[in-house]
């Protein structure tokens, strides 16, 4: 299951009633910089770095329609000798942690990487969204 990480610690630093939109502001700040770390494992060794994955520029957007934050991250593919099994998205406070696959039915996944072709030097690009009222709430 997908865990959010350091939201407390964000609402707490918002000035009177949480809302979504001073959170998104929050958010949108924290993520600025932020990176994707993508993991496998071999035997015993559970947190191989499989790809590095920085922001991509003007992608980080409030919607406020829909109340989420969109972003996209990219990377080249660092190793190729097992499989992705777990992602890290983290900014300066905030992060948020699950598992993850390139086969698209495989269950308790939080994340599909879609364009992942397990290639060294092959471009990985991912989109998140993450819903300001889920987590709010």
């Amino acid at each position: 299951m997908r865990h959010y990480h350091g939201l407390e610690t964000l609402l707490e630093q918002l000035p009177g009633r949480p809302t979504t939109a001073r959170l998104a502001e929050a958010l949108l700040a924290d993520l600025q910089t932020c990176r994707c770390t993508i993991y496998g494992c071999i035997g015993d060794d559970d947190r191989i770095v499989l790809a590095e994955l920085t922001l991509v520029t003007d992608s980080l957007a409030y919607d406020s329609f829909d109340r989420r934050i969109d972003l996209s991250v990219a990377g080249p593919i660092l190793r190729a000798d097992c499989i992705p099994l777990t992602f890290r998205l983290f900014g300066r406070q905030f992060a948020i942690t699950g598992r993850c696959s390139a086969l698209p039915h495989v269950c308790g996944r939080d994340l599909y990487l879609s364009a992942y072709s397990g290639r060294i030097g092959d471009v990985v690009r991912q989109r998140f969204a993450i819903p300001l009222k889920s987590l709010i709430n």
